[in-house]
């Protein structure tokens, strides 16, 4: 077969070796047909797909777990640190007290005795703050031992909203949402029967005791309880049971930590659960812990307000 030059195709013209003849020169196939274009990969042939390996799968995401609750501890780290906190407890306060007495010549009555002295008081709030210290550095060497992040946003301190200004109208707002709490608290628990001294009132009898326990609720137990209750503790529960469950576990938990301070005032104890309840649910809602810490900031510190007028103007003996 022929071919033209100048055909539209554009194709060039199979040539003949001198040797072979026209009919041969017209079967040969011309190489474009032979080799494959290079947008055209070769595709395996059957008999090889074995030899193909499979691509990994795909990595099977969790779902319906929120951001704020993929933390890198779980149930191991909580009851680790249970375990550290109640032989904590027991180890510290025991060694708080040995030193009143022993380099601040506390009379060793007052300090082991069963009554609640002002030396006592002192050593108890001491101690607690101590412990608060201890507790954070566990969670900040436990997360450091597997994660490079920052330490305050992942144990949940997220930003409020951001935005010029929107943070600081954030903050006051939840300021103000725990102080309404406090006297809704407090006016409920007015209407509650309790022992008529509770263990806490008995604490604060001296007035170094009020001030070493004003410091240390306003300024220290906020961002700790916070920190361990909905940073820490929150998460756990809420990834393996739920939200729903995360927040009323939670905030059971946290009032029956305070229970031996209100004990025999059932009813207080229920209030502050309560209390728990509603800061669980609110870093649930906002998915940050300094949402729930500005309700707890609020709350402490009209409480605290309301105890110092009632002790200035006499009703405290």
């Amino acid at each position: 077969m022929a071919y033209d030059d100048h055909s539209p195709s554009g194709a060039a013209p199979a040539r003949v070796r001198s040797n072979e003849s026209t009919d041969s020169a017209s079967e040969e196939v011309p190489p474009s047909a032979m080799e494959p274009s290079p947008m055209e990969p070769l595709e395996p042939a059957p008999g090889n797909l074995h030899d193909i390996p499979l691509p990994p799968p795909a990595p099977r995401l969790r779902v319906g777990i929120s951001d704020d609750l993929r933390v890198p501890w779980g149930w191991l780290e909580v009851a680790l640190f249970v375990i550290l906190g109640v032989i904590g407890s027991v180890v510290v306060t025991w060694g708080m007290a040995q030193v009143a007495v022993r380099f601040f010549g506390a009379n060793p009555a007052d300090v082991f005795g069963a009554t609640m002295s002002t030396a006592k008081s002192v050593v108890v709030l001491i101690s607690q703050a101590i412990l608060d210290g201890l507790a954070i550095l566990y969670l900040y060497l436990m997360l450091a031992a597997r994660t490079d992040a920052p330490f305050w946003p992942s144990i949940g301190w997220r930003e409020l909203r951001p935005g010029p200004g929107k943070i600081r109208e954030s903050a006051l707002q939840f300021l103000a949402g725990g102080a309404v709490l406090a006297f809704v608290v407090s006016f409920a628990g007015g209407f509650l029967n309790s022992k008529e001294t509770l263990p806490i009132e008995e604490l604060l009898q001296a007035r170094v005791s009020i001030l070493l326990f004003g410091v240390l609720g306003v300024l220290v137990a906020p961002l700790v309880e916070e920190t361990i209750f909905r940073g820490f503790l929150y998460p756990v529960i809420a990834r393996r049971l739920g939200m729903a469950a995360g927040i009323a576990i939670t905030g059971t938990l946290f009032g029956l930590m305070h229970a031996a301070q209100l004990w025999g005032g059932w009813g207080q104890i229920a209030l502050l659960i309560l209390v728990g309840v509603v800061l669980t649910w609110v870093r649930a809602r906002t998915g940050t812990v300094a949402a729930s810490y500005f309700v707890h900031l609020g709350y402490n510190g009209l409480q605290l307000a309301g105890y110092l007028i009632y002790v200035v103007s006499g009703g405290h003996h």
